[in-house]
This record gives structure tokens, sequence and C-alpha cells, in this order.
């Protein structure tokens, strides 16, 4: 007698695309299943922020700070895709618990260059290790040629101008 995997047992089976995968009910099931994924990947990233009273922002914040330390503030700015106002709220409540430190840039003395902190980075590392154990086993039962598609999707619903960057942090 075979016993279930508990851990795969009450997984559906992956959904197999229609092959009028352009058609609305398929576009609506791409968006649910973004949705209901982020929303699971991300609960238990979301409880430590709450534990310091922090949001999403600040997490990613805190992420692509990690991705590139030393990244300039503009550069911040475009990524996160939110107003001056709203990083500066974030910025300045990073620096004040001892997160985030900023430099002035070396070739240009306007540019403010942000790094974490080693308590910044201990945090971002207790937020990643929640994300990465959701990220690892999805990546693992989908298989390298799923993941390779996935990633293609996702790369294109980011604007073209903006992959770029995204591709940056890659480079480091």
């Amino acid at each position: 007698m075979t016993v279930p995997n508990p851990t795969t047992a009450s997984r559906p089976l992956p959904p197999t695309a229609s092959p009028l995968f352009l058609r609305e009910d398929e576009i609506r099931r791409g968006i649910e299943l973004l949705y209901f994924g982020y929303s699971s990947m991300i609960r238990g990233a979301d409880a430590i922020l709450d534990r310091e009273g922090f949001g999403r922002a600040h997490h990613r914040a805190l992420y692509f700070i990690a991705r590139r330390p030393g990244l300039p503030v503009g550069d911040l700015l475009r990524l996160l895709a939110i107003t001056k106002q709203s990083l500066g709220r974030v910025l300045t409540e990073l620096q004040s618990r001892s997160l985030v430190e900023q430099a002035i840039g070396t070739t240009d003395r306007r540019q403010r260059l942000l790094r974490l902190t080693p308590a910044g980075t201990a945090l971002e590392a207790s937020l990643f290790a929640e994300l990465e154990t959701g990220m690892a086993s999805a990546y693992g039962e989908a298989g390298q040629s799923a993941v390779t598609g996935f990633w293609s999707v996702l790369i294109g619903l980011i604007p073209a101008q903006d992959r770029a960057l995204v591709e940056s942090l890659r480079q480091g």
C-alpha cells in the first residue's frame, strides 16, 4: 500500500494552461493564483513586520537595500514606485531604529547611498527566511522549466523601461 506524502497530498495538481490562455477566464485564473500565492508566501514575514511595527514598504526597502548595498535613494524610489514623501517616512523610521544608514555619494555628493546596519541585515535575513521556505518548496514542486516560465511571465509584467533596473539587482 502506498502512503500519501502529507506535504503534497492536499495540494491540487499543478494547473495546466488552456490553449486559449489569452482569454479572460485564463487571465483571471493567473491573477487569482498570483494573489493567493503572494498572500500565502508573505504571511510569515507580515507577522515579523507587525511585531516590529513596520509595514510592507519597510520590508521592500530592507530587501532592495540588502540586494544592493550602496543603493542610491533615487534607485530605491524607482524600485518601490512610491512617492518621495512615503519613502522619506519609511527611511526615517528605518534609520531611527538603526536598521539603515545613509552615506554621501563618492562621485556625486548630492547622492545618498543606503546600506543596512548589522541589525538591519539581521531583520532582513529573518524576513527573507520566511519567504525563502515557501518559494523553495514551490520551485521544487514545479521544476526548473516551470520556474523559468514563471520568471518569464513576471518579467513580462515589469514595464520595459524598468527591466534594466530590476536586472541590476542580480548583478549586485
